[in-house]
């Protein structure tokens, strides 16, 4: 298979197992690409590429522009948290005024969950979807999967543990379905009160004790306690929450075997893990890092290849 069975990524959930492979095998290629001195091929020198955020992204946004600089695509930058939108523009008159400048792909974050497939269906442009709320956010889990496959060889048969916020997080969603696709096992971890109804209608376990979760897997995905999404007190204190779920070198050191350890970032250091167990040598974060640019080069050079037809 040399393309894509979609024309957006909208989330895992659209994608099948063989878009997978295919994303990865061309991430290889890719990551051989940035570690060459001259660090740009120019794949889309005549595609434009226009980044929304419509929440705030540092790394999300950084990664996405440094995948599409690498690639010679020319880039529209578009901070909608100091836009016009706060003047009370809607959605699609910001995305037609963009599409009059003739642009060829859309990097869109956005806080409504559906917001990238709303706007697959109005807008004549290939849509990537950079997270939408609470729901997904499929680059991510990609960089995630790739991650797991170059440390342990695959992800299918692996056993992988989530562990925190899954209620307000898309990361958590999105790793799921990737996961499950690839025949991964799945477990999430973390306060009863931060696990959705739904959770174990996707195939996923719920394991409430840290310990047996890590003793279990391979991974560990530690997420960040998302403050920002509640409204209301889902544990009664950050202290509680590290001694139930924080992941200290002390923990890793006593477990039976050695884990890998990943994060999505941005980490809140001493809460969902400490400094020692994020720079140590189980963890691959920089990997993930890394990874990022080269999967996302990757799927936008996927994506825009089915444009240039």
């Amino acid at each position: 298979m040399s393309e894509l069975s979609v024309d957006h990524l909208l989330g895992i959930k659209y994608i099948t197992k063989e878009d997978v492979d295919l994303i990865f095998k061309t991430a290889d290629h890719f990551k051989e690409v940035i570690n060459r001195p001259i660090k740009k091929v120019p794949s889309l020198r005549d595609i434009t590429i226009a980044n929304l955020f419509f929440e705030n992204s540092t790394r999300t946004r950084l990664s996405f522009e440094l995948a599409e600089k690498r690639l010679s695509a020319d880039v529209v930058n578009f901070s909608a948290a100091s836009s016009s939108v706060k003047k009370g523009e809607t959605l699609i008159d910001t995305v037609n005024n963009i599409l009059s400048m003739k642009v060829d792909m859309v990097v869109m974050r956005h806080p409504n969950p559906g917001a990238g497939v709303f706007l697959s269906q109005h807008v004549n442009a290939s849509i990537i979807n950079a997270g939408d709320g609470a729901h997904e956010h499929p680059t991510q889990a990609l960089l995630d999967s790739y991650s797991i496959r170059e440390k342990l060889g695959e992800v299918a048969g692996k056993n992988v543990v989530i562990v925190g916020d899954i209620l307000h997080s898309r990361v958590a969603l999105s790793n799921i379905f990737a996961l499950k696709l690839q025949g991964a096992n799945v477990k999430v971890c973390g306060p009863k009160t931060l696990m959705p109804k739904y959770i174990e209608s996707l195939g996923v376990e719920v394991e409430t004790n840290l310990r047996k979760a890590l003793e279990w897997c391979d991974v560990a995905n530690m997420l960040r306690v998302q403050n920002e999404r509640m409204e209301i007190s889902y544990f009664p204190s950050t202290r509680e929450y590290v001694q139930q779920y924080g992941l200290n070198k002390k923990i890793l050191d006593s477990l039976s075997k050695e884990i890998t350890v990943m994060h999505p970032g941005p980490i809140n250091r001493g809460v969902e893990i400490t400094s020692d167990v994020a720079d140590s040598d189980h963890a691959i974060i920089l990997n993930q890092v890394e990874n990022g640019v080269a999967v996302r080069m990757a799927i936008i050079y996927l994506l825009a290849s089915k444009i240039k037809q």
